[in-house]
């Protein structure tokens, strides 16, 4: 089991450093935990306006930045100008990428993910997963039905997270975070909803969490004991018969043996996208993986970053100061106040969400929110304030048009 996290006294909770097992201090215990930038070239890699989005979050206080997406395998994009990291070409500016936190005394770690099922590009591909199980959305189960990995493309994935995590650590990052939640590609081998296999890759949830396993070890040989190791793990993926919670318990009990220096909590999928409060069977509007969180520092003291609808700041300081969690993750305040992280330092809550148009059906509502949230990037990467876009033509205008042409645009 891992050492427990060490801090230091300070005045509050959110502003003790935290010292993760691999030795990697971060300066408070504010993270911006991934989303969505979609700022790389059409070829994936980092731009200027990437190394500007994340000079100004570290400006403004953060401890700890964790980068969107950045995709092991360019045959398969979650969005069109994804950053793709598979080789040494485009190193240089990953090195900026990581500088322009380093700058102003941030730590950053880069997120590495296959979307598996859920890419949307190369649009005319199609797609690979564990199985050939569909998303259970109108049209997707019948349009975009993936293709069973075979166990050598099983393998030659694991090799490719390993491989990105390599570069991410020659690039300069303080670590990689591999993403096991939101439905993308490891999320997926973990349930038995779109895991259907019968090998040594699926059926008992030992061999449903055996890529998982595989990856962090090919990862932690790939980058060594000094730089960190994270892992993004859905909480559950709140559907009937997927994930569950005492699964993930069990998954994340592994994931501590094996040495992990992070887990990130979080929940849900592109059918039920619980991350971002639009799940049944959600316990709370706030905090929304809390009860989790409780559950598993119960059974280990695995450093826990907690993710999702955290806006109280009294909330923060409490389940840091009693232990409960050693890192508060926010994602969608970082769109709208870049330097939120000197106001919860300074004891000010998170402002009350802005509201973002939605037609009431969930998969839609939540697409709406990753485009509305995208606009505000390219404004804070451009040096502009973030702005309430309008209504729903507004709002779809800001980014559709922007989003046809990436797609149409990407190499």
């Amino acid at each position: 089991m891992n050492k427990p996290a060490k801090f230091t006294n300070q005045t509050t909770p959110l502003s003790q450093s935290l010292t993760l097992p691999c030795g990697l201090t971060i300066p408070n215990r504010i993270a911006k935990s991934a989303m969505s930038e979609q700022l790389a070239d059409r070829h994936g890699s980092p731009t200027q306006e990437l190394e500007q989005l994340y000079a100004a979050w570290a400006s403004g206080g953060t401890g700890l930045l964790v980068t969107g997406n950045v995709m092991i395998d360019r045959r398969a994009l979650v969005e069109p100008r994804n950053a793709v990291l598979e080789s040494s070409r485009f190193l240089t500016a990953y090195k900026l990428w990581a500088n322009a936190a380093h700058a102003h005394g941030s730590k950053i770690i880069m997120q590495i993910n296959h979307p598996g099922r859920v890419a949307v590009l190369p649009l005319l591909k199609r797609p690979v997963a564990p199985s050939a199980v569909g998303l259970d959305l109108p049209a997707m189960n019948i349009i975009r039905v993936p293709r069973a990995l075979t166990e050598s493309e099983i393998l030659e994935q694991i090799n490719r997270f390993a491989l990105t995590a390599a570069f991410a650590i020659q690039a300069g990052f303080d670590g990689v975070q591999v993403h096991a939640a939101h439905g993308y590609l490891i999320s997926q081998f973990l349930s038995p909803l779109s895991n259907t296999r019968t090998d040594v890759w699926g059926g008992s949830p030992e061999n449903r969490r055996r890529f998982l396993l595989e990856t962090v070890r090919a990862v932690r040989k790939a980058i060594g004991p000094n730089k960190a190791l994270v892992v993004k793990l859905n909480s559950a993926d709140f559907q009937k018969g997927g994930f569950s919670q005492q699964e993930s318990l069990d998954v994340a009990l592994m994931l501590d043996a094996e040495g992990i220096d992070l887990l990130e909590i979080s929940g849900g999928n592109y059918e039920s996208p619980a991350q971002l409060g639009f799940a049944e069977g959600q316990e709370s509007r706030d905090a929304y993986f809390l009860n989790y969180a409780e559950r598993l520092r119960k059974e280990s003291k695995l450093p826990l970053m907690l993710t999702g609808g955290l806006r109280q700041v009294e909330l923060m300081n409490r389940i840091i100061g009693d232990g409960t969690v050693d890192l508060i993750g926010m994602a969608r305040p970082f769109a709208m106040q870049p330097d939120i992280a000197q106001h919860l330092l300074a004891g000010e809550s998170s402002p009350p969400p802005p509201r973002i148009p939605a037609i009431g059906y969930r998969p839609v509502d939540a697409y709406l929110q990753l485009g509305w949230h995208a606009a505000q990037f390219r404004r804070i990467s451009s040096g502009r304030p973030p702005k309430i876009l309008g209504g729903l033509v507004r709002t779809v205008l800001a980014f559709g048009p922007r989003m046809g042409f990436n797609i149409v645009t990407q190499d």
